[in-house]
C-alpha cells in the first residue's frame, strides 16, 4: 500500500512532520492502527536498525528517525489501545548498580520500541533486585543490562544469579552489553545473551523471545 511505503520512507528520514500527516490520513483513509504500526513504522525501524548495524548511517539519524517514530505512535497510540493490539513483548532495560552511565542504554530502548517491543527503563544505578522485580511484575519476558565500567560488571552475574535463585530462568532470559562487555563475559557469568550495539541487542531480544 502506497501511503504505508510514504510513511516508512519518511520514518527513514527523519521527516517528523510528514510522518504525523502521512498517519493521520492513513487512519482516515481507513487503514487498520495495526497495519499502519506493523507494515509502516516497525518496519521503517527495522530498516533504520539494519542500516545502523551495517554503519551505513549513524546515531544522530537514528534518533531523528525515532523522533519520527514517537510521532506515528502518538497518533496510533489511542487507536492501538482500543484496538487492543499486543506488543511484541516486554524488555525491562537498566545501567547496572553503580554505572550512571545510559546513553547506549536509552539507544537500546530506543531501537527496541522501535521493533515493538513494551520497555521498561529502570534508569542508571541499577540493583539487581529492582532488574528481577520489575521483570517478574511486568511479565517481562527479557533483562537487559548495560556497563559502561568494568568495575560494575561484577553486578550483571548478581542478576543473572538471581533470575536462577527465583526459579525464573524458564521465562525471563538476560543479555548484556557495554563498551567493556564481551561474548565471553556474557557466557562466563550464565547470561543468555550479548548486543555488541543497539541493533543487534534487537536482533538479540527477538531470538530470546522467538520472534522472526
Amino acid at each position: 500500500m502506497g501511503i504505508l511505503i510514504e510513511i516508512s520512507e519518511s520514518l527513514q528520514r527523519g521527516d517528523f512532520e510528514n510522518v504525523t500527516a502521512l498517519t493521520e490520513r492513513a487512519v482516515a483513509d481507513g487503514v487498520s492502527a495495526k497495519e499502519i504500526l506493523d507494515a509502516g513504522l516497525i518496519a521503517a525501524m527495522d530498516t533504520v536498525g539494519e542500516r545502523f548495524r551495517k554503519h551505513e548511517i549513524f546515531l544522530p539519524d537514528v534518533l531523528l528517525a525515532a523522533k519520527a517514530m514517537y510521532a506515528g505512535m502518538d497518533v496510533l497510540k489511542p487507536l492501538l489501545a482500543d484496538a487492543d493490539v499486543p506488543s511484541r513483548g516486554k524488555v525491562v532495560i537498566g545501567s547496572v548498580r553503580g554505572d550512571l552511565h545510559d546513553i547506549g542504554k536509552n539507544l537500546v530502548g530506543i531501537m527496541l520500541r522501535g521493533a515493538g517491543f513494551d520497555v521498561i527503563d529502570l534508569g542508571n544505578d541499577v540493583a539487581p533486585e529492582r532488574f528481577v522485580d520489575a521483570a517478574a511484575d511486568e511479565g517481562a519476558g527479557v533483562i537487559g543490562m548495560s556497563a559502561l565500567l568494568t568495575t560494575t560488571m561484577p553486578a550483571m552475574k548478581a542478576v543473572v544469579e538471581l533470575v536462577e535463585e527465583r526459579g525464573l530462568s524458564d521465562d525471563v532470559k538476560t543479555i548484556v552489553g557495554g563498551a567493556p562487555v564481551s561474548a565471553d563475559f556474557a557466557r562466563e557469568i550464565g547470561a543468555d545473551a550479548y548486543g555488541f550495539d543497539a541493533a543487534n541487542a534487537v536482533v538479540r531480544v527477538k531470538e530470546l523471545m522467538d520472534i522472526s
